[in-house]
């Protein structure tokens, strides 16, 4: 998990862009898709392997090519360094916990093995929160 001064979004972003197995199959791993938690969203949009933009709680008619949504229970569990029993991947989250894949689901198949490592990458750190931004107006 990541400290609790790092912020998890530019973190996934960084463990992303430095992982080797992305690096080496993303050549040609270019998509949108949203991480639903419930409590939050996440655009991320891929090019060529590597994160171009990720975009914490998009408009609701942003275009993405496909959606990966559950409960934020669901998601902790998934997001856990060891998950609990059908949370550790979509497939068993998907038949058993309620996770939902929508959208371009060949898309999503094109790209699973990258989409897949890019989403274990979660157990390091932890469900995606967005960063802690100051509620004072700017001057």
């Amino acid at each position: 998990m990541t400290s609790a001064t790092t912020d998890p979004v530019e973190e996934f972003r960084r463990l992303s862009d430095d992982d080797p197995e992305l690096r080496a199959h993303g050549a040609y791993y270019s998509c949108t898709f949203l991480l639903d938690m419930e409590e939050h969203r996440f655009l991320v949009r891929m090019h060529r392997g590597r994160v171009e933009e990720l975009v914490t709680d998009p408009e609701p008619l942003t275009a993405h090519d496909f959606a990966i949504r559950a409960s934020a229970d669901t998601w902790r569990g998934f997001c856990s360094p060891t998950p609990p029993p059908m949370c550790h991947g979509i497939w068993a989250a998907t038949f058993r916990r309620g996770m939902r894949l929508e959208g371009d689901l060949l898309v999503l198949m094109q790209n699973l093995r990258c989409v897949t490592r890019q989403l274990e990458l979660l157990r390091v750190t932890g469900p995606l929160v967005p960063a802690h931004r100051d509620s004072a107006p700017p001057d």
